[in-house]
């Protein structure tokens, strides 16, 4: 179960009945029903979003995330970036299928870090299984949840790739994205997102997630995603190296028109991104829909009057990355805020990602293509923690739920400062977590089959040499 979601509103009024309960009545009345009974509590609607927010997830793969990264490189490059997304989804779905979804989401016993393998290529799901929502004793078949977490482990690793977009080798790509989803993915997965509990008036769980336990509040992603991928993305940029040509030969974008494309395709596939992230149609998937669309559209307008003051010229890249950078930011705050803290969000984000897409990145001088540090990384981060302040009931935010009281009860008070704590140490396991590992990968295929191309191979272009194909023929 996708445990980044502990709003108030999840029948209250039963977990009091059953606190003014004896002990052992408790115990003995309140059970978990069994499968006959979970295929009674089906709900039709909340299954049909959540097969539709998987294939709006899936959107923002392919084709979003490949045409935005697709029209950013150049001509020479753009069949190798779609390739690489179009590749990288289909490895990692059945990677998903075959070990991930099991260490995702599958007990690890007294290991919070991990799951095991009792799931291993779906053994056991079935269309008679079933996962809880987020209310009580309403259910949507295990499947429906199979393929809407599948959709987040296929975006993730296509992320890192435009970090070091034009100068990375083909199979040693996706022997990364193997064992990186293996090693990183799978269990940052588990530690934010996992909670064991089957049903929320069961005795308080003692098997869940490392940061979830802690109290971590990722809603749809912004440690197990964007930070995941962001801080990957540099390690891999600066293990490889810098183009041919970096600061000494022009490297436009080659179809800005294609990059905007992407971009407003990664806006409506963000719907199911987050709202999705619910698992439920009802009020907070509302709340998570319209804070979607309106930091965004804060962030995207940010950007462009930055831009007004520092260039004289609102460009059209940078309304489309301020876009992006909304929707990284809002992702772990989503259904968390309300919609007027949500364009705060948005207003701040792109300020912070500017300066490091620009300041940063000249200052050091680290050639991240397409800046998936500066905005994925960064904007998760500003999300991460701002989800701690947007969060209080005192500025409209939901509040939290601590399920691992029994019954679940709400937060008698909202601590902004412990909560901000709390989030960093997420951001701060996922950075550590991430960028250790990811360095020891890219420095491991560096040193023993090799991951860049050959410079004549880099100066030609990686669509002829490495698919033999061209994305124009003129």
């Amino acid at each position: 179960m996708k445990q980044g979601w502990k709003t108030a509103g999840l029948g209250l009024g039963a977990a009091a009945l059953v606190a003014a309960m004896p002990a052992w009545a408790q115990t003995a009345l309140i059970k978990a029903p069994d499968a006959a009974q979970q295929a009674t509590m089906v709900n039709k609607g909340d299954t049909a979003w959540m097969l539709i927010s998987s294939a709006l997830v899936l959107m923002m793969s392919v084709p979003a995330l490949a045409l935005f990264y697709g029209g950013l490189v150049r001509t020479k490059n753009m069949l190798s970036v779609l390739m690489q997304v179009f590749m990288i989804v289909s490895v990692a779905s059945l990677v998903w299928c075959t070990w991930g979804y099991s260490i995702a989401f599958t007990s690890g016993g007294d290991n919070h870090f991990f799951g095991g393998l009792s799931k291993a290529f779906l053994i056991g799901v079935s269309g008679s299984t079933y996962a809880a929502t987020f209310s009580n004793n309403v259910y949507i078949p295990e499947f429906a949840f199979v393929c809407f977490q599948m959709t987040f482990a296929c975006i993730t690793p296509a992320l890192i790739v435009g970090a070091f977009a034009e100068r990375v080798k083909f199979t040693p790509l996706i022997i990364f994205t193997v064992l990186w989803m293996t090693i990183v993915y799978f269990p940052i997965a588990h530690m934010v997102w996992y909670w064991a509990g089957p049903d929320f008036l069961v005795d308080a769980p003692t098997d869940y997630g490392f940061l979830w336990g802690k109290g971590a509040l990722d809603f749809a992603g912004g440690t197990v995603v964007h930070i995941n991928a962001g801080i990957a993305g540099l390690v891999g940029c600066l293990v490889i190296g810098k183009r041919v040509g970096f600061k000494s030969e022009p490297m436009p974008p080659h179809s800005l028109t294609m990059t905007m494309i992407g971009a407003s395709l990664l806006w409506v596939g963000w719907f199911g991104f987050n709202a999705g992230s619910n698992l439920e149609s009802n009020g907070v998937t509302a709340v998570a829909f319209i804070n979607t669309f309106v930091a965004t559209a804060a962030a995207a307008v940010s950007w462009a009057v930055i831009e007004q003051i520092v260039h004289k010229k609102p460009s059209l890249l940078g309304g489309v990355t301020g876009a992006v950078a909304g929707l990284v930011a809002i992702t772990p705050a989503s259904g968390y805020a309300a919609p007027m803290t949500s364009i705060v969000l948005g207003l701040v984000v792109s300020p912070v990602c500017f300066f490091f897409v620009t300041t940063v990145k000249n200052k050091f001088k680290y050639d991240d293509s397409l800046d998936v540090f500066g905005v994925h990384c960064i904007g998760g981060i500003i999300g991460a923690l701002g989800t701690a302040i947007v969060a209080n009931p005192a500025l409209g935010g939901q509040g939290v739920i601590d399920y691992t009281k029994f019954p679940a009860v709400a937060a008698p008070s909202y601590d902004t400062v412990g909560q901000l704590i709390i989030q960093a140490e997420a951001v701060g396991i996922t950075l550590l977590w991430s960028g250790l590992v990811s360095a020891a990968l890219f420095y491991g295929l560096k040193l023993t089959i090799g991951i860049r191309p050959s410079k004549e191979v880099e100066v030609e272009g990686l669509d002829i040499n490495e698919h033999g194909e061209r994305a124009y023929n003129y």
